[in-house]
């Protein structure tokens, strides 16, 4: 499988290659630009694809062999749309995972309680979730997850060791400070695009279309959208015969520190 050091490793090459080529037979300049391109257009699809394990392996799936999901909830807490997303899961049964955001913590900390004492598990989303985070310098990533760490921990008395990136971008910063920083690095393999899809009956259809044995679906208890359609995604996903649980027990790993 490619990765960014096997891509650097054989444009290195490539262009050492046209190099020596060009000392014997010169060809126009402007070929030296594909080697470039063609890193360029893997390096950007490593970044915006987490399931690629282009820099870091993430973790996007669960072991296929039994009926068994994870429910996750990005961007929270929210004291608008949390408390409804609590009610039913409760109502239904079903434990999740909620990566927040450190700063959406800040004023919420009994919505965290909440979570916490419901039996779902907490996992670290950033602090700022800033646009630019994926562009943060290393030093400053891991003072802004550290910062989240921080917050949960004075709150619940845990450590998240579970991270989800930011927009689900990484890069070598990402990479590094995920090792740095001992996380144990999460993706999905069901992206439900509720924060941009807005037609339930499209939304219903695409997360449903793609249920499978193992698989973590992504959703957010940052807007509306999300609590129309999440009962039925359950009623659905239990009529299939699938049960869900949290990220921890579908991994079998430790969810915190």
């Amino acid at each position: 499988m490619l990765n960014f050091r096997r891509v650097n490793l054989l444009t290195a090459a490539a262009t050492l290659a046209m190099m020596a080529l060009y000392a014997v037979r010169p060809f126009p300049l402007v070929y030296f630009l594909l080697p470039v391109l063609t890193w360029s257009a893997f390096v950007f699809y490593g970044c915006y694809n987490i399931d690629s394990g282009f820099f870091i392996r993430i973790v996007c799936e669960g072991d296929g062999s039994e009926k068994r999901m994870a429910l996750t909830f990005d961007d929270g807490p929210s004291a608008e749309h949390t408390p409804a997303i609590l009610d039913l899961l409760m109502a239904e049964g079903v434990k999740a995972t909620f990566f927040c955001i450190g700063k959406n913590i800040v004023g919420n900390e009994t919505l965290l309680k909440q979570i916490h004492e419901e039996g779902h598990t907490i996992g670290n989303h950033s602090y700022s979730h800033h646009f630019l985070f994926d562009l943060f310098s290393r030093k400053k990533m891991m003072a802004d997850l550290k910062s989240c760490d921080q917050i949960v921990n004075s709150t619940i008395n845990v450590t998240p060791r579970m991270f989800r990136p930011p927009f689900g971008v990484t890069n070598p910063q990402v990479r590094d400070a995920t090792i740095e920083g001992k996380y144990f690095p999460v993706g999905w393999n069901i992206r439900s695009l509720d924060t941009v899809i807005h037609d339930r009956n499209r939304l219903m259809k695409r997360v449903i279309s793609r249920f499978a044995p193992g698989a973590i679906l992504l959703l957010h208890d940052s807007g509306k959208y999300t609590t129309t359609v999440l009962r039925d995604i359950i009623t659905e996903a239990q009529h299939q015969g699938y049960t869900f649980v949290t990220v921890d027990h579908l991994l079998k790993i430790k969810p915190y520190a």
